[in-house]
């Protein structure tokens, strides 16, 4: 009980020093993003703080039973959900006219996002399984960010060379993709745990 008590208290450290992380960064990356009109690094300022709110709806429900973890996980997959909303209106809006974005601002900040998401994904991958669920779905947002980053500054320098704005927008689809793989992972176990409380309860599982 004590280890138990000590995992949960280490993880609710760790999530909460990720979702300041994270809400700072987000102010920093949605500036740049406007001066910069790239609708990819738009999206992924909004993951942020989707980050930011996954991390402290983690710290708010750590110690709820596994019953209502499970619905919360839910919950998580759907926010995860967010920013490839976003990223699917806004490359609907800007479809027949993409625009390409500045390309060095917009490096610039996907470096920076790089560091904050690396920071991010090594602290929550020392505790993504003390916490079922929720610490898994923090985690896979987390690493998710550092491959789209990536994918912002290759998407930066094709844009340097070609001068179309069609890379930004293609990369809005792949956030899209990301987002839908990560939410169902989170899904699938948020359902593994429903389904143990059930056992735990001594519920028919048939």
């Amino acid at each position: 009980m004590e280890q138990e008590q000590a995992h949960a208290a280490r993880l609710r450290r760790v999530v909460l020093t990720v979702a300041v992380l994270n809400l700072a960064y987000f102010f920093v990356q949605f500036t740049v993003a406007l001066g910069a009109g790239s609708v990819s690094l738009l999206a992924d300022s909004v993951d942020f703080l989707e980050d930011t709110a996954v991390n402290l709806l983690i710290f708010v429900a750590l110690g709820w039973p596994l019953a209502r973890r499970a619905v919360m996980g839910k919950v998580m997959a759907l926010i995860i959900l967010g920013p490839a909303a976003y990223a699917t209106v806004e490359a609907v809006r800007r479809f027949a006219h993409p625009q390409a974005p500045h390309v060095v601002p917009l490096a610039v900040a996907s470096l920076g996002a790089i560091v904050v998401n690396g920071v991010c994904a090594l602290l929550l991958a020392r505790v993504r399984h003390t916490g079922g669920s929720l610490s898994r779905a923090a985690f896979l947002s987390a690493r998710n960010d550092v491959l789209v980053n990536v994918a912002v500054i290759a998407m930066g320098l094709v844009t340097a060379a070609t001068g179309s704005g069609w890379p930004d927008l293609v990369l809005g689809c792949a956030i899209i993709l990301l987002a839908l793989r990560a939410a169902w992972e989170v899904w699938e176990l948020s359902e593994e745990e429903r389904l143990a409380a059930r056992a735990l309860a001594g519920e028919d599982l048939d």
